[in-house]
């Protein structure tokens, strides 16, 4: 078990980079907040947690029990279970959304749909935005030239 990472694990890097980017700038396991969250936003108040689904009890395919010793497993899963809900509880508390992905839904590629409906829509003016923008200004400086001369328009725009 000490070869097993808590923190920087494969899926909380793909979630981590998807977000990235996306433009988003967030700190990664603040201490300060209950459950040291994988990704926080802190002028927004918003959680993201990233969670094993073995080690955190989700009913899924990727979920199975050791067969040995199955005492001690079904204890600890659920104490991580409740350690998670009172976690979740607190940063709810302190005003914060929290968003949980597992591990099966890194799998089946469903974190990017539930990121982009947990984080607002950030606009990026890339090239074809620019010329859209670019496309929008020529038609509004024509409108004002009919009814205008064109010695009124600006000196560097041809039409």
């Amino acid at each position: 078990m000490s070869k097993i990472r808590s923190k920087n694990t494969k899926a909380e890097l793909l979630v981590r980079k998807y977000i990235f980017s996306g433009g988003y700038r967030y700190r990664i396991h603040d201490r300060k907040l209950p459950g040291c969250p994988d990704i926080v936003f802190k002028n927004r108040k918003l959680v993201i947690q990233v969670r094993g689904c073995f080690w955190h009890g989700h009913r899924c395919k990727l979920r199975g029990y050791p067969k040995s010793n199955r005492s001690f497993w079904n204890n600890k899963i659920n104490n991580n279970k409740k350690r998670d809900i009172s976690n979740d509880r607190k940063l709810k508390r302190l005003g914060y959304k929290v968003l949980v992905i597992r591990e099966c839904h890194i799998k089946n590629r469903v974190y990017k749909q539930k990121i982009h409906s947990f984080l607002p829509i950030k606009l990026k003016l890339k090239r074809i935005n620019w010329m859209l923008y670019e496309i929008l200004l020529i038609k509004a400086v024509w409108k004002t030239a009919k009814r205008n001369t064109f010695a009124e328009l600006p000196r560097g725009l041809v039409i």
